[in-house]
């Protein structure tokens, strides 16, 4: 779909913290959370905190579930004040500081040589849009980005918009949406500067370079330029945290006029906009996890009549574009890949197959341009880009890959009249690269590659593709990356996964990596189910009643791994977040003696609680991935079976790392808080058990590149500390 297009996916605890997916924001009090990051005491602990167990319980279809950290959710939520809760979750990060204070100086060189490889004055590679070309840069110390224009014609660089200035005297800083309006006269962006994703848009005159005094707090969704540039549409977040809305706001009028164009009534669904390749519509999309439905109104008039391209149907999923009077249907409703069908404007409803859909290839988009169409997809779960004739539109030329493991797939191309394309590709032994292809020659020319300053050499690592049989016969994809001269002998492995919400982790290159794969490790990324790596039944085999294929996927992995000569039990680290850091808590529960070391960022492990939660902003929009636990005693029978924090046991735990955020509106901080405080109660052994909340942050960590880089380095130096290699 085109980058200008609405590429939303509705899904919302979402995306690995590593990436990029996705319950409740935060109202954080500014000075509580400036308090609440001084440790309880300035003495250092000698012994971990031990949380109090109150009394609390709750059933559901003739089942009692005893709760004695239900106490740890703030009754006033999202406000947090109580004193007894950041209390515990102070002294939790004074004894994480505490039992990493002896390793400080292996974090430290760890952040200075992951510092060394990032090229400190960086700049993305320029494109053209319209009459400008727009670039961004990092500046030597700078923790933000500046982004910049200039004519194409020729002409001085303008400074449109800078980040460190905008991150000043805040803790947490995040840029939420960016969106130059067609005729490259204003800027809209939107920023959040405590982690709770509410984001505030403003909008500035790039020809006065002065910011309007329009200001829309609140939002949560993109920003998208209508009525000649006149009018911005966006989305309002309710007070839980759901975007039910499309709002129009023209530049100039108070916020307080602004007009509801659209409105959702299911409270599981959300709602996103974005334009047609052409920018001639606007597309209004509602849709959860697994069903879609789509308006289109005149940008030029977006209060306008609307027109339904299709009701929603339950479990059918898709998205549009228009090209003249022919809407283009990306869709399900036929084959579980999806396919391509296009339809007259007048009649958008009865789609006729243009691409078939295939059980071999997985279609997940396409893109509109002037003299030709782009399908993405992927095939034996690699990434293709296609690109295909008006004409014949069977005829596919694809682009070209030559790595075993590989990500790629169309950049920024903003512009519907083009003769190249933009592309980005990497893999686990390739830094991120940018090319240009030349539609006309099928030319790649490569106008950028990540430069590591430090240097690096890809001859001497290899990167593999694996196939791992799962214990009921499925192969399991392994993309794997390793030092040519490691060892022979099972030595320390690493093994990443995600696998939810049909988000495919990319096989690409990580310059933090080479921190383990440099100390002797290899470093392995299972394409476990959940993830829709291998088509969309891929993901459809570990959701809802088959979820817990994503955890047998992921122990099988590393048990295969173990065969193959790679790793033994007890030599494996493991990480994931979100919902990947439900995996982590699933997996040290049914596996531990697998696992050396486990890092959890975020981790969405009081799942039976959450769902059973409607008021929390995202449990109705989750129920299709994970299961009504309300309305079903199967899906609640089920997921106790598997969350976390129900399944601990008296067993010994490998050592374990676990991450919050305070305002994390997806994962709300009481869930690893409430799941450490369990596993220090009921756990035996000694192992190492250590929680970090970021008191001014969220879903993602601490904000700023090189913050983030030394979260990182903590991270690395527990797994070497626990797991063993090269410190």
């Amino acid at each position: 779909m085109s980058s200008k297009r609405l590429l939303a996916a509705f899904s919302v605890f979402g995306l690995s913290v590593s990436s990029l997916a996705l319950s409740a924001p935060l109202a954080a009090q500014s000075a509580a959370n400036q308090e609440s990051s001084v440790p309880a005491s300035t003495s250092e602990p000698t012994a971990p905190p031990v949380a109090e167990k109150r009394d609390y319980s709750y059933s559901h279809h003739g089942i009692t579930i005893s709760d004695p950290y239900n106490w740890l959710r703030d009754a006033s939520y999202p406000t947090i004040d109580d004193e007894d809760i950041l209390d515990h979750v102070k002294a939790e990060n004074a004894w994480f500081e505490a039992q990493m204070k002896p390793h400080q100086p292996l974090v430290d060189t760890l952040f200075e040589e992951m510092k060394a490889r990032i090229k400190e004055d960086d700049s993305t590679v320029p494109q053209k849009d319209g009459d400008w070309l727009y670039w961004s840069e990092f500046e030597e110390g700078a923790e933000y980005r500046k982004y910049y224009r200039k004519p194409v014609a020729g002409g001085d660089t303008q400074l449109i918009l800078d980040e460190n200035a905008l991150a000043d005297g805040v803790e947490y800083f995040r840029l939420g949406s960016f969106s130059v309006s067609k005729s490259g006269r204003y800027l809209a962006f939107s920023t959040d500067t405590d982690g709770s994703e509410r984001f505030t848009a403003r909008i500035k005159d790039l020809e006065t370079g002065e910011l309007l005094p329009d200001e829309i707090p609140g939002t949560l969704s993109g920003l998208t330029w209508v009525m000649g540039d006149r009018g911005l549409v966006y989305g309002l977040a309710t007070k839980e945290w759901r975007v039910d809305n499309a709002r129009l706001h023209v530049i100039g009028q108070p916020v307080e006029s602004d007009v509801e164009i659209y409105h959702e009534e299911d409270e599981g669904f959300r709602v996103g906009t974005g334009l047609t390749a052409q920018e001639d519509w606007l597309v209004i999309a509602t849709g959860d996890n697994e069903t879609s439905e789509v308006r289109l109104v005149s940008a030029a008039d977006p209060t306008g009549e609307q027109i339904l391209v299709k009701p929603r149907k339950k479990g059918v999923e898709y998205d549009v574009d228009v090209r003249g009077d022919t809407v283009w249907v990306h869709t399900n409703d036929e084959h579980v890949n999806f396919r391509l069908a296009t339809a007259p404007l007048d009649n958008p409803g009865e789609w006729t197959t243009l691409i078939a859909g295939s059980d071999e290839f997985y279609l997940t988009g396409f893109d509109l341009f002037k003299d030709f169409f782009v399908t993405e997809g992927r095939l034996e779960g690699l990434d293709q880009i296609q690109l295909r004739s008006y004409v014949e539109p069977a005829l596919v030329k694809p682009i070209a890959f030559m790595e075993p493991s590989f990500s790629a797939g169309l950049s920024d191309n903003p512009e519907y009249d083009t003769d190249r394309l933009r592309l980005s590709y990497t893999s686990m032994v390739t830094p991120n690269s940018v090319y240009d292809y030349v539609v006309d020659t099928a030319e790649l020319e490569l106008l950028k590659q990540q430069e590591i300053p430090s240097g690096y050499d890809p001859d001497l690592y290899v990167t593999e593709r694996l196939t791992i049989r799962a214990r009921d016969g499925a192969m399991v994809p392994v993309s794997v990356v390793r030092r040519k001269d490691r060892p022979a002998e099972p030595g320390p492995l690493h093994l990443y996964a995600y696998g939810a919400y049909g988000y495919a982790i990319p096989p690409g290159f990580s310059t933090t990596r080479l921190s383990l794969v440099d100390r002797g490790y290899a470093y392995a990324i299972a394409h476990i189910r959940g993830g829709d790596d291998l088509g969309r039944n891929w993901y459809l085999g570990g959701k809802l009643n088959e979820r817990t294929n994503t955890f047998t996927d992921f122990v099988d992995v590393a048990k295969g791994l173990v065969a193959e000569g790679y790793t033994a039990p007890g030599k494996i680290s493991i990480s994931g977040g979100s919902a990947g850091g439900e995996l982590m808590g699933v997996v040290a529960n049914t596996d531990p003696d697998l696992w050396g070391a486990v890092v959890a960022h975020v981790p969405f492990v009081d799942v039976l609680s959450t769902m059973l939660d409607e008021e929390l902003p995202l449990t109705p929009g989750e129920w299709p991935e994970w299961g009504n636990p309300i309305l079903s005693k199967q899906a609640f029978a089920y997921i106790l079976s598997y969350s976390p924090y129900d399944q601990v046991t008296a067993q010994d735990y490998p050592p374990m790392l676990v991450t919050a955020g305070l305002n994390d509106p997806r994962v709300t901080y009481w869930e690893p808080a409430k799941w450490v405080a369990k596993l220090r109660e009921v756990k035996t052994g000694d192992s190492e058990l250590l929680l970090k909340t970021n008191m001014g942050a969220g879903h993602g960590g601490k904000s700023g590149r090189f913050e983030s880089i030394r979260e990182m380095a903590e991270e690395v130096a527990f797994i070497l500390w626990q797991n063993g290699g090269a410190e």
